[in-house]
């Protein structure tokens, strides 16, 4: 017998193991080659005043916005939300900074999007919010409410709802919120004046309701959310 006949599969056999050990670590170290990381941003700041920049003139500012290179990532989508009116822009860059005109006195939120060196695949990074400083001023109103629950263009059932939302404040001196609540897209009615950020409401089956948050800060400053909505079943 050819003593090299029992070897040469003993030595595959060790190859393959090998091999597919190695795949397997790979996977459970949960490494995916080629997918980009999510960004992670610097500045503007979280929940802050912007009061770095450029002074363009009473009305704008010039912002160098900043985040941390991604990984496996060929270029970026930054995209910068005017809280007042919802207007967003869209700026693409293979830079990790990228310098911004903006209006002075105003709320903001932005993102960045990674993209992959190669392929479609994509990764987001948080969305942090800001307030641009004005001119000099004592306070500052509250950023805009955005929604908990109902969930936009969420159906649930008839009777009592609770409506939940978020909101911030640079000064951090929200006094009240105003809530107004409609079977019209751009509700008038006043269903509550609550100092904490939930309500309960009844509705009735088979509506769409629209729902927006006022908030008002102990300065008098205000606020208005975008519109929300949900379904009755």
């Amino acid at each position: 017998m050819n003593p090299f006949k029992k070897i040469i599969p003993l030595c595959l056999l060790a190859i393959t193991s090998a091999t597919s050990c190695s795949s397997d670590d790979k996977q459970a170290d949960g490494i995916v080659e080629g997918l980009p990381s999510a960004a992670t941003l610097i500045f503007p700041e979280n929940n802050k005043e912007c009061n770095e920049g450029i002074i363009v003139s009473d009305t704008e500012t010039d912002v160098l916005f900043e985040w941390e290179a991604a990984e496996n990532t060929s270029s970026y989508i930054l995209t910068l939300t005017n809280l007042n009116d919802g207007t967003s822009r869209e700026i693409k860059t293979v830079a990790n900074e990228f310098l911004i005109r903006i209006l002075r006195g105003t709320p903001y939120s932005w993102v960045v999007k990674s993209k992959a060196i190669s392929g479609t695949a994509t990764a987001d990074s948080e969305t942090w919010k800001f307030y641009n400083a004005g001119l000099p001023e004592e306070s500052y109103p509250p950023f805009p409410a955005e929604v908990i629950s109902p969930q936009m263009g969420a159906s649930v059932d008839e009777g009592t709802v609770l409506l939940q939302w978020e909101a911030t404040d640079i000064d951090n001196d929200i006094a009240s919120y105003t809530i107004l609540l409609d079977t019209i897209s751009a509700p008038t009615t006043e269903v509550g004046k609550p100092t904490v950020n939930s309500l309960n409401v009844t509705v009735s089956p088979g509506q769409i309701y629209y729902w927006k948050v006022i908030t008002t800060d102990e300065s008098g400053n205000e606020s208005h959310s975008q519109t929300f909505q949900f379904r009755v079943n």
